[in-house]
């Protein structure tokens, strides 16, 4: 009711029908400009924060549940979260399609995090009950280790249906959450624009807001309060979140699912092979496209590109087949050929930004075991191991404004870039950042080697004379090559995707960190077998854990000599918009 224009009848008749829809369409678009913006976002923000905040303090801690609590051995206990975070970093690509085919990206959101508010409600159930977890060993006395059992199948499925349900609920919001923020400003609008880069700079700050919190009080509460509370304040954050979210609905831009992208890609292959024998014709006129009468308002319309020309073979017009659009398995648009080439170049940028993530790893595994085996007093304060993270975190929340007030607006002048710099450009920035972290880290743990060394303490199991806050300078040049390369890939694959695929787009981002989990136990063995055990002893200072870092970042190195190709061949995507209030088409090509 809110788009409907009331005309009394003696008026509308005197009104030419054509300037009467006109006048219609002219109201409905101030209406939809009244919509979306930064007001909108603000509930995106509140929403991110606090998930966040949920997910990220269990990320980092889990594994002392697990251990701790239900009993499991200190090898299940990791490979147990390594699984829980890969698989949730993996699941965007259900929430993606899902966004992208059935429900709005609003829509997604709520349903995922419903789901995530589920997850953490059992565990928060498991962990209060002793009566469906086990007794944890760790708080048996020697005489009482008889009573120390591993969990019940029963009891397992419990917890595993509560993470799993977990995983399940951040990857459905990571796909759809950043795209519904995103989508409340129009990137053809020049002021948009740049709000719109903007938008993905506070996105980050509130995730990282949100970590912080995670990573310092809810850590706290786990291990002075007991998981319970822990899992109990994570349920709230949930509920809140979903309060929040749910606020912003009459504030939000929403988009209309355009069936699933996945099924149009499929096609294009299809019928490409189909037609594998038919020629391209000289005039890609001739290609197949949509009417003229059948594109709706800001019907985005893919233009042809030269690359991959086998698949243009999809919109060749057969004399028999016509330009019937109900035979989708004979015969592809343009544009929906456009959309399956835009994947294809998109996927090695993908794929370079793994690696990246695979140090990512080896900081939140071997670096919290470094500090396990340095001073980790402030005052009379002693750091949780799993509270390390928020010193990355607190350098991205200090350079993330600075990024965004400062440097983005001197290069945009310097550019003419509504982003100052292009997101592969940022991309590039944090892989260089990603390998410098690694030779620094290899350089700090040389030192804290040597530290032992001096002190004759190689095999003490005593605190070394060393500060855990050497541990900040890989640290903290890790927190700024993620703050470049997490946002500008979440906004580089939204603003390359084609309009029906936004959520896909974003959620494929999310797997450069998933694969980045899973390929970080494959390097581990490979490089124990090859080097005859740089990190098989259970003393780092009698492993070459400092030869492992510096191997990483050589890896990075030829690994950002392999993005610099594959971004300086990508091409970007070119877009006709047809506007029925206008009788001109408007290209935006982006070069």
């Amino acid at each position: 009711m809110a788009n409907e224009v009331l005309i009394p009848k003696e008026v509308a008749h005197s009104v030419p029908k054509k300037a009467l829809t006109m006048g219609i369409c002219r109201n409905m678009s101030r209406q939809q400009r009244r919509l979306g913006g930064n007001r909108a976002a603000l509930f995106v923000y509140a929403m991110e924060g606090l998930e966040s905040m949920a997910f990220v303090s269990n990320a980092v801690s889990l594994v002392t549940y697990f251990f701790g609590y239900m009993n499991f051995s200190i090898t299940k206990s990791a490979t147990t979260l390594t699984n829980f975070l890969g698989t949730a970093f993996l699941l965007p690509l259900f929430g993606g399609i899902i966004s992208d085919t059935y429900l709005s990206r609003f829509k997604t959101c709520v349903l995922f995090a419903c789901m995530e508010f589920l997850g953490f409600g059992i565990l928060a159930v498991q962990a209060k009950s002793q009566k469906l977890r086990p007794i944890p060993c760790k708080d048996l006395a020697v005489s009482e280790m008889s009573e120390c059992k591993v969990a019940t199948g029963g009891q397992i499925a419990m917890l595993y249906s509560g993470l799993y349900l977990v995983a399940l609920g951040t990857g459905g919001i990571k796909a759809a959450l950043p795209a519904l923020g995103a989508d409340q400003f129009d990137e053809k609008d020049p002021k948009e624009a740049s709000q719109l880069s903007s938008f993905f700079n506070w996105f980050l700050f509130s995730l990282t807001i949100g970590s912080i919190i995670g990573v310092t009080f809810i850590v706290w509460i786990g291990a002075n309060q007991g998981w319970d509370w822990s899992f109990i304040i994570c349920t709230i954050a949930l509920l809140f979140a979903i309060l929040f979210i749910c606020m912003g609905k009459s504030l939000y831009r929403n988009n209309v699912p355009k069936g699933s992208p996945l099924l149009r890609i499929l096609q294009v292959f299809v019928v490409a092979v189909r037609n594998r024998k038919l020629q391209i014709p000289d005039n890609t006129d001739e290609l197949h496209e949509i009417h003229e009468k059948q594109r709706g308002d800001n019907v985005e319309i893919l233009k042809r590109t030269g690359q991959f020309r086998f698949l243009d073979r999809a919109a060749v017009v057969e004399s028999s087949t016509g330009t019937s659009t109900s035979e989708h398995w004979r015969l592809c648009t343009v544009t929906q050929v456009e959309e399956t080439k835009i994947l294809i170049r998109m996927l090695p940028i993908i794929l370079s930004t793994i690696f990246m993530n695979t140090c990512l790893a080896q900081l939140q595994t071997f670096t919290v075991q470094q500090s396990t085996t340095m001073n980790a007093k402030i005052g009379g304060f002693k750091v949780p191991g799993a509270s390390l993270p928020v010193i990355p975190l607190l350098f991205m929340f200090i350079l993330i404004p600075l990024y965004d007030r400062v440097f983005v607006p001197v290069a945009r002048r310097i550019t003419g870039i509504p982003t100052g710099i292009r997101h592969l450009q940022r991309i590039g920035i944090g892989l260089v950042l990603s390998a410098a972290s690694m030779a620094v880290a290899g350089f700090v743990e040389t030192h804290r080697k040597s530290v032992a060394i001096e002190h004759n303490m190689v095999d003490s199991t005593e605190a070394l004379p060393m500060s855990v806050f050497w541990l900040g300078f890989q640290y903290g040049i890790f927190g700024a090559a993620d703050m470049f390369s997490l946002i500008g890939l979440l906004e580089f694959f939204y603003a390359e995707s084609s309009a029906g695929m936004k959520s896909l787009g974003t959620a494929i981002s999310w797997c450069s960190v998933a694969f980045g989990y899973f390929t970080s136990t494959v390097v581990v063995e490979v490089v124990n077998k090859v080097s005859g055990g740089w990190l098989a002893s259970n003393n780092l200072n009698r492993d070459k854990l400092n030869y492992f870092y510096w191997m990483l970042s050589v890896i990075s190195v030829v690994n950002f000599g392999f993005y610099l190709f594959c971004a300086s061949s990508y091409t970007y995507k070119t877009v006709q918009v047809h506007q029925d209030d206008s009788k001109d088409n408007v290209d935006i090509t982006k070069v």
